[in-house]
């Protein structure tokens, strides 16, 4: 068995255990209310969390270039690749 098939299986058995633990502790100790706060706070802290690093993402990425200055770029890039065509063009001429 390979590694990642030993670590998968691992996985699958760590999740069941979780699992039955969880509905043990929520259905049948007095600890239930108790999960339940924690589960739900965990969740909030995930969603809201992602959320917040979406944010500030967004907030301290500095804005991309405008259209025109690239379109620009473009151009100035393309009459720079024919002007090198036409000298190579010449060069050829002159010495053949």
């Amino acid at each position: 068995m390979s590694r990642d098939q030993m670590i998968g299986w691992l996985l699958v058995l760590s999740s069941l255990i979780i699992i039955i633990v969880y509905g043990y502790v929520l259905f049948l100790t007095e600890y239930s209310f108790i999960l339940v706060q924690l589960t739900l706070m965990i969740a909030v802290i995930g969603v809201f969390g992602i959320l917040g690093w979406i944010g500030y993402t967004l907030a301290t990425t500095p804005p991309p270039k405008p259209i025109e200055e690239i379109e620009k770029e473009i151009e100035e890039e393309l009459k720079k690749l024919e002007q090198e065509a036409k000298e190579e063009k010449t060069g050829e001429a002159k010495t053949g």
